[in-house]
């Protein structure tokens, strides 16, 4: 039997998506932290060049270099310290070299990641659209750290998260490449317009761009569709969070709230339930 067979073999598939999903997580903490570093680099770096003034010196960061060290004591992350989850629990949650104590940020987002490729295994099995949506975990997930972080989506990432989606429909993995490219359309048209319309009303901005690039990333991987229900799901969603903080003062009335960590959670739901999500909806509209 060759190694594509294996994963035809239910435990192999499961067990290899589980710990696939796990080191992706451990790659996705890294992007989380160093990719708006990066992106703040090459503002300053510009920013420099435009107004002629000397370039400032400090390391260039990238996603591999300079490697990973506590920002304690600066001390290098050996290969064993780096396991995830597993890493985490033998250090019980503290650097080895400073007694820092670690985020917990970092076994959720590897346990996240693990669990959900894990859960996409066993919904779609060794099919094409597994494929397709251990990309899209991984892409919404580094997309919703970023932005509780910055209140970012960089295009770096909700634009190839765009053109992805339409290259899956190609192959009607999700849907239609006429209702992908609808969908494109009408998410950033959907969210631009909203945007529009509430700052000529109040003079003030509701939303940033990377929220409407999101939402057409979505509908690219949906189909204009799904784009309804996945407005209503982030929106009550975001609404209901949003209050709570507020009532509990654990956030200011005025001060920006990241959405797109709710349009990335309904567009994983739309993931693994659209289908039926979609037909209840409309079911409940008569339609």
């Amino acid at each position: 039997m060759g190694w594509l067979d294996s994963f035809q073999t239910p435990w192999f598939l499961y067990t290899s998506t589980l710990l696939l999903g796990l080191v992706v997580g451990s790659f996705i903490n890294v992007v989380i932290l160093r990719l708006p570093r990066m992106m703040e680099q090459t503002w300053r770096a510009e920013c420099c060049e435009l107004l002629e003034q000397p370039t400032p010196e400090e390391t260039r960061l990238s996603l591999s270099s300079p490697p990973s060290h506590c920002p304690g004591c600066n001390t290098r992350i050996r290969p064993w310290q780096n396991i995830p989850v597993i890493s985490f629990l033998l250090l019980r949650g503290r650097c080895g070299g400073c007694g820092m104590a670690i985020s917990m940020r970092y076994p959720v987002v590897e346990l996240c990641t693990g669990l959900l490729s894990l859960y996409a295994a066993l919904v779609f099995g060794p099919t094409a659209m597994l494929v397709a949506a251990l990309v899209l975990i991984g892409f919404l997930i580094v997309l919703t750290g970023i932005d509780i972080d910055t209140c970012l989506l960089p295009d770096s990432l909700t634009l190839p998260l765009l053109w992805l989606g339409l290259l899956v429909n190609l192959a009607g993995v999700f849907c239609t490449l006429e209702s992908a490219v609808i969908g494109a359309a009408m998410g950033y048209l959907s969210l631009w317009s909203i945007y529009w319309l509430f700052r000529l009303t109040t003079g003030k901005e509701g939303m940033g761009y990377g929220d409407f690039k999101l939402l057409a990333a979505l509908g690219a991987w949906f189909g204009w569709e799904a784009l309804p229900l996945i407005i209503i799901l982030s929106s009550f969603v975001g609404a209901f969070v949003g209050i709570s903080l507020v009532i509990l003062r654990r956030h200011k009335r005025d001060a920006p709230m990241p959405f797109g960590p709710y349009l990335a959670g309904a567009g994983l739901l739309t993931l693994f339930y659209g289908e039926a999500l979609t037909t209840q909806y409309y079911a409940l509209l008569g339609l």
